[in-house]
């Protein structure tokens, strides 16, 4: 019987609070749950490495030069000190592959000792770097082309993969045309034990318009005033928001949205809750490649609205589970609809709920393991010239 492939995992994003470091995390446990030989490579608060059972465990701690990116993520520009623990940890360790998340410190580090090892590597797409490059562009101009050659940067570091992986069927797509390497499809898990219709916490008849997330430009929260705005214009006030998550856009909704509670960060059952409580998810993000917290809102039984942009619409079926709106003026519409006709709400919990059922992380990671046995080839020892072109009609 063919053993398990030797993992080692290098992400940017471990500990904090976003979509990449949940699935990091959660890869960790599968590999722990299965048994399976992980050597897990990420930012911690302190330098330190242990090991528990098959899984071997390495933070590095980012320097006092790191260069903040976002909430809780920077980039370390002198991260290759950590070079020869590095070496050492995959000499004890013997991977057979190297998991990169992206082309962060840790990610370029992973990327450099695969390439000196000669180990061949998977990488995965987690979030559209090139579209955050145009939206935070500081000047009135050059957006496009900023978008552009971002976007070209990241094909060329992807293109040293000998296999990828991304969240939704259009990235999936996208990354294979522009690599010309087997691109795998990676998407989410939901833990709906957790995520439950049955923790919800009220009894009110007022519709509660929910959000989870960064509270950042990219995540186009300050949409969410236009909402307001459509339901004053309907006449409707039987409506508030809870706003859960943090960034630089709080400070702006809490001025701007007169019925809103924001309670900054929730985690566990108290998160699981606020889900559970609300009415209609509103996630009016572009630029998400998944949409974890949608999955999570629906998997609690509540509906969500979001854009045509993106991985969320994959993830809702229009007027089944929730709307899929073709702009910001749909977006306000729609969601004025639903908060005047609370019985379209309803009709729509037991269909979200259903969607998430068989939606697990182990179902999920089950197919990543599988692409990296791809990329380690017939031989579960390795493969020769890992960094050679594989032509995406072997998949």
């Amino acid at each position: 019987m063919k053993r398990a492939p030797r993992v080692a995992f290098f992400t940017d994003s471990f500990h904090d609070v976003n979509g990449v470091a949940h699935t990091s995390r959660q890869l960790d446990a599968f590999a722990r749950r299965r048994g399976y030989p992980l050597l897990s490579v990420h930012a911690g608060p302190v330098t330190k490495s242990w090991q528990e059972g098959l899984v071997s465990t390495v933070e590095l701690g980012r320097s006092r030069s790191r260069v903040p990116l976002d909430d809780g993520l920077a980039f370390d520009p002198f991260i290759l000190r950590f070079w020869k623990q590095c070496w050492k940890a995959l000499d004890d360790f013997r991977p057979d592959v190297i998991h990169i998340t992206g082309p962060g410190d840790l990610g370029w580090l992973g990327m450099l000792l695969a390439w000196r090892r000669n180990h061949p590597v998977v990488a995965s797409w987690h979030t559209n770097l090139h579209e955050y490059a145009a939206r935070r562009w500081p000047l009135p101009w050059g957006r496009r082309q900023a978008q552009d050659v971002s976007f070209t940067g990241l094909m060329q570091f992807y293109k040293v993969a000998r296999a990828c992986m991304a969240p939704n069927e259009e990235l999936r797509s996208l990354v294979e045309r522009h690599t010309h390497r087997p691109t795998f499809l990676m998407e989410r898990g939901i833990d709906t034990d957790l995520f439950h219709p049955s923790r919800r916490k009220r009894s009110d008849d007022a519709v509660v318009l929910g959000y989870v997330g960064r509270l950042r430009p990219e995540k186009n929260v300050r949409l969410l005033a236009d909402v307001e705005r459509g339901l004053t214009a309907a006449g409707l006030t039987n409506y508030r928001f809870l706003i859960v998550g943090d960034g630089s856009q709080r400070d702006w909704l809490r001025e701007n949205l007169k019925r809103a509670e924001l309670p900054g960060v929730l985690k566990g059952e108290a998160l699981a809750e606020a889900y559970a409580s609300m009415d209609v998810f509103l996630f009016p993000s572009t630029t998400d490649t998944y949409g974890n917290v949608v999955a999570e809102a629906l998997a609690s039984g509540v509906p969500a609205v979001v854009t045509s942009e993106g991985g969320p619409k994959f993830l809702v079926s229009d007027g089944v589970t929730g709307c899929v709106t073709k702009d910001e003026a749909d977006f306000v519409r729609r969601t004025v609809e639903l908060v005047a006709n609370p019985s379209r709400i309803d009709a729509m919990r037991a269909p979200a709920r259903a969607w998430a059922q068989d939606r697990s992380w182990d179902s999920v990671f089950e197919k990543v393991w599988e692409c990296y046995e791809f990329a380690v080839g017939d031989s579960i020892a390795g493969c020769p010239q890992p960094f050679a072109t594989v032509s995406s009609k072997t998949r």
